[in-house]
């Protein structure tokens, strides 16, 4: 499975905008899926050039049904049978990334990404032992290696741990992709796409085994955050508030209220910087209905998070996170959890800090993994 070369999309959604200020989501994932298609062409007569027997497929060809949400659609099917009979017949399959037919029988585009999922989903259906994921970096790290350069590549990790990974800053792999592997039993390896070392594998968590307590730190700048003030404190404000950003396709993460005040409070959320704009519409539409007093945004913000499976078990992580911060003089402004994550939301000038304080903290430079 091959994505796009270099920059590709990205020229092709370039084009798009100085052609066109409505880019119907139909032409446009049959535009961004030309990248992968020419990729497999080229590939294959690479291989030719080397003496080996080749074929490229679109993802219809590969059989890969989805919905029919364009831009950013879901597998329902993968009908692998051409690619099971050319591997039997010892011809190498190059299947293109990130696309496959809708049951409206056009052609759709999984999303950013979408390229993991692909390669995950065509394992499954082929019963293959695991699913290589290729990047370029060597492995999942314990952090972004480019902001601590004492980051080591972990040999292994819990699906868990990388779903929070992904979920919270990790760019490789994709956050879908990991999903679809848990769901369907699929065993991961994220390594090189320039050495042959072994990489990083993807395993089941072995609940007999005591897990390290912090695993990994990671960092998302892709947020902003949104308060709303002066809402009226009684059962049904927050509904229709979130309600209306979910129908307008807002994708909201964390969330704090704050404790009622003369009968009102504040609300705090984060969006996605892509939707930021779009959240504000939403919040002034409701603004007369709901008694909004005034809301604001602040996009200069980023979500730092502590995980590991161990954090289960052991009591005082969240205490020690919120003193290294204080220490290093770095404001929370939001906190969220989960059984084996912690995540704060901090200024945007100090995540590349917050993460290196807390990667000290936790010694990862120094774990064996």
């Amino acid at each position: 499975m091959v994505s796009a070369m270099g920059k590709e999309t990205d020229d092709l959604l370039r084009v798009a905008s100085e052609v066109s200020g409505t880019r119907p989501g139909r032409e446009m994932d049959m535009l961004i899926t030309a990248g992968e298609r020419k990729a497999i062409a080229l590939v294959c007569m690479a291989l030719h050039d080397l003496g080996v027997e080749a074929e490229s497929y679109t993802g219809s060809q590969a059989g890969f049904l989805t919905d029919t949400n364009h831009t950013d659609a879901k597998i329902l099917e993968v009908r692998a049978d051409r690619i099971r009979r050319a591997v039997e017949a010892g011809r190498v399959p190059v299947v293109a990334g990130a696309q496959g037919v809708s049951t409206d029988n056009d052609v759709t585009f999984l999303g950013r990404g979408g390229s993991d999922t692909t390669a995950v989903a065509l394992a499954k259906a082929l019963g293959a032992d695991a699913c290589e994921l290729y990047t370029d970096v060597s492995g999942v790290f314990t952090t972004d290696p480019r902001v601590v350069p004492e980051a080591r590549k972990m040999n292994t990790i819990s699906f868990d741990e990388l779903l929070e990974m992904t979920a919270t800053g990790c760019p490789k792999p994709a956050m879908r992709s990991v999903e679809y592997a848990v769901r369907h039993g699929v065993k991961l390896h994220v390594r090189s796409a320039f050495t042959w070392e072994p990489g990083t594998w993807v395993v089941e968590e072995d609940p007999t085994m005591e897990q390290a307590t912090v695993r990994a730190i990671t960092h998302d700048l892709s947020e902003a955050k949104v308060t709303v003030s002066g809402v009226a404190d009684q059962p049904g404000v927050a509904a229709r508030l979130f309600r209306s950003l979910a129908d307008h396709g807002v994708n909201v993460d964390m969330i704090v209220q704050n404790a009622s005040a003369e009968g009102v409070t504040d609300i705090s959320f984060t969006v996605p910087h892509a939707d930021l704009d779009e959240s504000m519409r939403v919040v002034a539409a409701v603004q007369p209905e709901l008694g909004i007093r005034e809301f604001a945004a602040e996009p200069g913000i980023a979500r730092v998070s502590v995980i590991g499976a161990g954090m289960k078990s052991n009591p005082g992580i969240a205490a020690s996170m919120f003193e290294c911060l204080a220490e290093a003089g770095i404001n929370i402004e939001m906190i969220s959890t989960s059984a084996i994550r912690i995540s704060c939301v901090v200024d945007q000038d100090q995540a590349e800090q917050a993460v290196a304080v807390l990667h000290a903290a936790y010694e990862l430079d120094k774990s064996e993994y």
